[in-house]
This record gives structure tokens, C-alpha cells and sequence, in this order.
């Protein structure tokens, strides 16, 4: 099923706002979805059975959003920063996030930033063109 990127990201903006109970202008592909929309850690389990099933597609848990699997892992966080072996971790398992800035300053308690609009149409739009 080719979509383009626009259409992938107008079915992600409407699956976020039926998750989330925001409006359509708020999810924006720079919007963060716990800064922005207000999700919070329940709701990330909503948003990937609601994204498999609009877009006919698996999501392995944690692929879309790793963050479980690592805070728990003291190889990669030390002193509430992820260490060089996390954020190696973070690049390898979420290559369609951008962590460029947030590698300067890899506080724990910034990683729910990364998880933004644009990078869950990146991740859709990258397993629709892998298939």
C-alpha cells in the first residue's frame, strides 16, 4: 500500500487525535507527544495498536518507543543521563528520530521530547516503503 508522506502523515494526525482527544491543529510533525498532546506512558500502548491497525502494519514492542528498555538498563544511564553505550542504543533503535540535539544533553527526563509527531510518520512511512 504506497501512500505518500503527506497521506501518512494526515492518518498518523488522525489516530493522535482520536488517542489523545486533541485537535488536528495541535499535532503538528514538530508536536511532542507527552510535551504537546499530553500522552502519557499508558497511552503510547493506544497509539501503536491504533497505528497497526490504520496502517496495516506489526510494531515489535518498544520499536517505535524503546524508552522502557533502556532506563532500566544501568549500562546506559548513569547519574540520570543516558551514557555513550545509550545513546548508541537510542540511535540503533530509533533511526527515525532525530537525537541530534538531544545528544548534548542526554538527560533522562528529556527523552519523552524525542517522541514527536514526525518521527512516528518517519517510522510508518519507512516500514510502508520497506514492504
Amino acid at each position: 500500500m504506497a501512500m505518500s508522506r503527506d497521506d501518512v502523515f494526515k492518518e498518523v494526525q488522525e489516530v493522535l487525535v482520536d488517542a489523545l482527544g486533541v485537535d488536528d491543529d495541535e499535532v503538528t510533525l514538530d508536536a511532542t507527544l507527552m510535551g504537546d498532546l499530553g500522552a502519557e506512558s499508558i497511552d503510547f500502548l493506544d497509539i501503536v495498536f491504533r497505528l497497526e491497525k490504520a496502517f496495516g502494519i506489526k510494531i515489535p514492542r518498544e520499536e517505535l518507543f524503546p524508552a522502557e528498555s533502556m532506563m532500566n538498563n544501568p549500562e546506559f544511564v548513569k547519574n540520570g543521563k543516558l551514557t555513550e553505550e545509550g545513546l548508541q542504543e537510542l540511535r540503533e533503535k530509533v533511526p527515525h528520530t532525530d537525537i541530534t540535539e538531544f545528544q548534548n544533553d542526554p538527560d533522562i527526563n528529556k527523552l519523552g521530547d524525542l517522541f514527536t509527531v514526525g518521527a512516528i510518520v518517519n517510522y510508518v512511512d519507512s516500514k510502508l516503503n520497506a514492504a
